[in-house]
């Protein structure tokens, strides 16, 4: 086969867009940057095409208000630009669990173009899906129409993404460099919240991290670790550096021996130059690695996320601030339930005990993200019936096997002190508690 033959230019492939056309690119690094940051050119001859994609990185014009006939966006996790755009109202949120986000959308929707930023080929013609196989492969075997960016910047991965380049019907040449998250330093707060977690994390456990301040001060702590494992929907630059100290050494997994497993990759240039030919990494299906059952047949599986409010009775609000939408579920239940099926599993939830909000008066004020109840219309991306342990800077809430007032006692204990008395008089106003 001629795999030169299968090379297009851009404007080809954007010519290649009808009205109508349900349009599927990757997920954060892998989505297609050439593509959607110029799909906006050719508005003037599209109406109703649906762009569905996943924490995208690149910036994209056709997100503006004057494209708003042209495109609609249908998304698994909001970024920045999808938050902003929101209010148009041609930007909609897909609930979902990640495990079962892209089996759940081919129930209903069939892609006919599937676009994604991909490694460039190998001798063999095979090409790698690079940082992200949540759903692409599935995405990829169910479009009409598929189209790889090849970019020499982005690391050739293995797991069950490799791509022969007959399944491809076009290939683009790129060469932007692959979308980067920095360190998020850690304060003060990050570093009791993490120090308290590792405390829960035993040598040889398997551990599943997200980014961002807390878990960052979390795997400062783990480096006291020894012989940990990775089963985790994202690789993030913290685990590589765990895996590159010797603190991660996936010896003890009880699946996948041996090797760090995910769904897909985001972090720092340093990943990306971990992962690039590393055998001992391999980004599988996201239907597989954030599959509950499999999640739970590593021992000792500790799931760490965060939340923005945790109710007194354990309801954790992760993606939506009242009914407004802000990032997504992702794998939280996933983690989370599987964690608890693991032998000598958990599931912990870290966040502050406050945090700062822009009052009615227009004056910023400090609330408690502890709270009798979640704001109106929340999102519980987490039931209490899969939170063992809630953990801020003023300590752990134990909530396994409590009943709803020993969760009030435990809750209210980790708020920030001037707030608790007024947390007990809300618990009985409201009706979580009876009267004594």
């Amino acid at each position: 086969m001629d795999i030169q033959s299968k090379y297009i230019s851009l404007e080809k492939a954007l010519s290649l867009v009808k009205s109508g056309d349900i349009i599927v690119t990757g997920l954060g690094a892998a989505e297609a940057g050439l593509f959607m940051e110029n799909i906006h050119t050719i508005a003037e001859r599209v109406h109703g095409v649906t762009i569905v994609n996943c924490n995208p990185t690149h910036p994209g014009q056709f997100y503006a208000p004057e494209y708003a006939e042209s495109f609609s966006v249908d998304g698994w996790f909001y970024a920045t630009p999808m938050r902003k755009a929101h209010a148009q109202g041609n930007m909609a949120y897909i609930p979902n669990h990640l495990h079962l986000a892209a089996g759940k959308w081919l129930y209903r929707n069939k892609p006919n173009i599937f676009v994604a930023a991909a490694s460039m080929p190998d001798e063999n013609g095979n090409i790698s899906l690079s940082t992200s196989n949540t759903y692409e492969m599935r995405m990829l075997n169910a479009a009409d129409v598929v189209i790889l960016e090849v970019n020499p910047n982005f690391p050739f991965t293995y797991g069950d993404l490799i791509v022969p380049a007959e399944k491809v019907d076009y290939l683009i040449r790129a060469d932007y460099p692959v979308p980067t998250i920095p360190d998020v330093p850690s304060s003060d707060k990050d570093r009791i919240i993490g120090r308290t977690i590792a405390g829960f994390v035993p040598d040889g456990a398997c551990i599943q991290l997200g980014i961002g301040g807390i878990p960052n001060a979390v795997a400062e702590f783990l480096k006291e670790k020894n012989d940990l494992g990775v089963h985790t929907e994202m690789i993030t630059s913290t685990m590589v550096e765990l895996m590159k100290m010797g603190v991660v050494t996936n010896k003890y997994k009880q699946i996948c021996n041996g090797k760090m497993v995910a769904t897909f990759a985001m972090g720092k240039q340093a990943v990306y130059d971990f992962l690039d030919h590393n055998p001992n990494v391999e980004l599988r299906d996201g239907a597989w690695v954030n599959d509950p059952y499999v999640i739970a047949q590593n021992d000792n599986q500790i799931s760490i996320n965060t939340s923005l409010e945790v109710d007194l009775t354990g309801q954790c609000a992760s993606e939506s601030i009242g009914s407004r939408q802000f990032s997504g579920t992702g794998g939280q239940s996933d983690t989370a339930i599987g964690a608890q099926m693991s032998k000598n599993g958990r599931s912990i939830i870290a966040l502050y005990s406050t945090a700062m909000v822009k009052g009615p008066d227009g004056e910023r004020h400090e609330v408690s993200k502890i709270v009798p109840q979640l704001q109106t219309g929340a999102a519980v991306s987490l039931s209490r019936n899969d939170v063992d342990l809630v953990v801020t800077e003023y300590g752990v809430a134990d909530l396994r096997g409590a009943n709803i007032r020993q969760r009030v006692e435990a809750l209210i204990q980790i708020a920030h002190p001037k707030f608790r008395d007024e947390l007990w008089s809300q618990a009985v106003e409201v009706g979580i508690l009876g009267r004594r």
